[in-house]
């Protein structure tokens, strides 16, 4: 099966049974609500299995003058049918040693007993059954065509529970809450199924049958019910429930339901006068009810009333996601016609993020005058004024092609282009996820294979839809073609609670027109390094970002000022002893391990500012920094931070290198002579950071996948699942 068929099979399943399975769920919440409640009235006794049979009936016998039935509930609770002094039949919970009265038995509230004949019948009787049974199995189909999806998009079964790409809401708690209550999930469906079948009779019959006993030769008579030996050997953990005889009639026996059988029992001579196995199917029943309905576990209710509340989520989260992937895709009627234009973009997307991208894209180059086509990959075909094509794609499950681009390879190795084509091919994935951007490799390489294609700049691979790295793609396509683009920036979210700062000191302009600020919260606040502030410098809103080095309890920042930046000349513009307010947003990817007493940092520029926190919170752990700036001038900044003459730091080791002086080095130099060092490093479950410059990342992880390859067990994607490859660039 494809895998857009799995998809379509998913959504139109969901969509069929939506009406009901939202009935289904939200009384199935609040049923779930009853077991938990029941429970907290407190009548559940401990330690059953110690409590005789014996001591009950004596007990009810004691303080009631007649006694018609003694039942067990899964909850704990022993409860009692008993004729009063006043001559009224209750039903009470008892203390089973002592026979005393712990509480009446409620009635149902009425909300229970609605919720539970709308669960299971719709107020439909028969046909209502058959419904809930047919949403029940529609629901499992739903769960397994949704794991499938799941495996497809993390990169397989083994990596259903890996880390989760950063995604918009919706989306990435539907992959959460869906590995975490699939099992609960097809448990509810299956139970479900199993319940209405055996409702219409679809299993073989539940009834036990009883088989007479042979009686005993010899007869032993008992004046007290204590005495019988039945009584004294059975313990209440066994008892489900027991019916006491209406009369002193020998021939009116007690009925006696066990965990596993049924007995009539004589009161008078003890002995079982017949009994019932339940069969198979009759345990599975009840089994399955116990499942379905949570009865007798405040742990299992709670989990099923969540697993219910989370298929409610499901159905808003996944008309969302369909919603969204719709709205990404530009219908083909509101554009040029394709044969009159100069450009097209392909877009391979299968979650919608991508045409977020690439409608962006399409409308920058639209403001600039240029005719612009955009389309699938699926409807690729020749374009009779094209000189310029733009591939913008994600890759999906293992390696392959987002569904809308399953059909370009065939299409393209059969279609011709009556002019040369300039192209590009932009990848957009996550390192947490192995086969990183592997379609828009295998696309790279198909074009590069046909005549009359040439590249316009290399591939260019995008980590976790970062919009500034694609901004950084569209500046350097932009200066190649020498056409002004204006990517549209997406809408700011919601303003972070803004606290108090007190400037501390701040230094002047180095020869990188670099400066350190150092601020103090007024109020205390817990933040680590490698945490990000945000400074809000005018009223437009717009937050300018920048990594945190904690140094006890103030925050020291590197910046380098522009000529035209706002935040950067903001916070230059700020003396000792002034103020701002500025929020601090916890970042927990990019954290020092815990648990890691060794790291490599690899940093550019002002890069370095969280290791310069991180360096000072843990000099004990043995630190590798590799550090690359413009001349030696550029670092004596920071020398004061990293402690150079602090003998307590010998576990800190710095290389530093300097791309405009003689030596001309790149931080990546470094990191290629490092190589034994990183192996062993990350073999010892050490941590390699990197923080700075989009291009500084490129270049880095470039060189780390070549060292990786002495050993075929690592990669980044591994390293990455593991939280041992932490990075934070701009």
């Amino acid at each position: 099966m494809t895998l857009s068929l799995w998809r379509y099979s998913h959504l139109a399943l969901a969509v069929v049974s939506s009406l009901f399975l939202l009935v289904a769920s939200v009384t199935a919440v609040i049923l779930a609500v009853e077991p938990i409640a029941h429970q907290t009235k407190g009548f559940a006794v401990e330690n059953l299995d110690e409590v005789s049979l014996a001591e009950s009936i004596t007990g009810l016998k004691k303080n009631y003058d007649e006694v018609f039935s003694l039942e067990v509930e899964l909850s704990g609770f022993v409860k009692a049918s008993v004729l009063t002094e006043d001559f009224e039949t209750k039903d009470i919970y008892i203390n089973p040693k002592t026979g005393e009265k712990l509480g009446e038995v409620a009635k149902r509230p009425e909300i229970y007993s609605f919720a539970t004949n709308l669960h299971r019948s719709l107020f439909l009787k028969s046909i209502g059954r058959f419904f809930v049974g047919l949403v029940s199995l529609l629901l499992f189909l739903i769960a397994i065509t949704g794991i499938f999806l799941l495996a497809k998009r993390q990169g397989g079964i083994k990596k259903i529970f890996s880390k989760v790409q950063k995604e918009y809401f919706e989306m990435r708690y539907h992959v959460i809450l869906s590995r975490i209550f699939f099992i609960p999930i097809v448990i509810v469906a299956l139970t479900g199924v199993y319940l209405s079948a055996e409702k219409f009779e679809l299993l073989p019959n539940t009834s036990a049958e009883f088989q007479e006993n042979i009686a005993s030769e010899e007869t032993q008579f008992f004046e007290n019910l204590s005495e019988i030996p039945f009584f004294n050997e059975t313990k209440l953990s066994e008892i489900k429930k027991v019916d006491f005889p209406f009369s002193e009639d020998a021939e009116d026996y007690f009925h006696i339901a066990l965990n596993d059988r049924e007995i009539k029992l004589n009161q008078q001579t003890g002995a079982i006068v017949s009994r019932a196995e339940y069969p198979f199917v009759a345990i599975a029943s009840r089994f399955s009810l116990i499942l379905h309905t949570g009865e007798g576990s405040v742990l299992w209710s709670i989990i099923l009333l969540i697993a219910s509340a989370s298929i409610i989520f499901f159905m808003y989260s996944g008309f969302v996601m369909t919603l969204k992937r719709r709205k990404k895709v530009v219908a083909n009627s509101v554009m040029p016609n394709k044969d009159e234009c100069e450009f097209v973009i392909l877009v391979g997307s299968e979650t919608g993020t991508t045409f977020d991208f690439a409608t962006r894209l399409y409308n920058a180059l639209t403001h600039s005058g240029k005719q612009v086509f955009m389309t699938e990959p699926n409807n690729y075909s020749v374009y009779a004024e094209a000189k310029h094509i733009l591939f913008l794609t994600a890759t999906y499950g293992e390696g392959e092609a987002p569904t809308n681009a399953r059909k370009f390879e065939p299409l393209f190795k059969t279609i011709n282009q009556p002019n040369k084509i300039n192209y590009s091919v932009v990848g957009f994935g996550s390192l947490e996820y192995p086969n990183y951007c592997e379609f828009a490799i295998k696309i790279q390489s198909l074009l590069q294979s046909k005549t009359g294609f040439e590249s316009v700049l290399p591939l260019y691979k995008i980590d976790n839809a970062d919009f500034t790295d694609f901004q950084k793609w569209a500046k350097k396509y932009s200066e190649k073609l020498a056409i002004p683009l204006k990517i549209e920036t997406p809408k700011p979210t919601k303003k972070p609670k803004l606290i108090s700062f007190e400037v501390l000191k701040r230094t002047e302009l180095n020869v990188d027109d670099t400066f350190l600020i150092q601020l103090k919260p007024k109020r205390k606040r817990k933040f680590t390094s490698g945490d990000l502030l945000s400074v809000f410098p005018d009223a437009s809103g717009i937050a300018r970002q920048y990594s945190i080095a904690k140094m006890d309890d103030s925050i020291l920042l590197s910046i380098k000022k522009h000529e035209f930046g706002k935040g950067s000349n903001f916070l230059f513009g700020l003396q000792a002893g002034d103020s701002l307010k500025a929020a601090i947003e916890t970042n927990p990817d990019f954290h020092f391990p815990k648990k890691t007493d060794s790291a490599i940092l690899i940093a550019n520029g002002t890069g370095i500012a969280p290791f310069l926190g991180m360096v000072h919170e843990r000099k004990n752990a043995h630190i590798q920094l590799l550090w690359g700036g413009r001349t030696q001038n550029s670092s004596a900044i920071y020398d004061s931070y990293l402690m150079f003459e602090d003998f307590r730091n010998k576990n800190l080791h710095v290389q530093k290198c300097f791309s405009r002086e003689a030596s001309k080095k790149y931080v990546q130099d470094l990191v290629a002579q490092s190589g034994n060092k990183i192996l062993n490093t990350v073999k010892n479950n050490g941590c390699i950071m990197i923080c700075g410059s989009l291009s500084m990342q490129h270049g880095v992880l470039e060189v780390l996948e070549e060292i990786l390859k002495k050993n075929p067990s690592l990669s980044l994607d591994v390293l990455m699942q593991k939280g041992q490859l932490k990075m934070d660039c701009y």
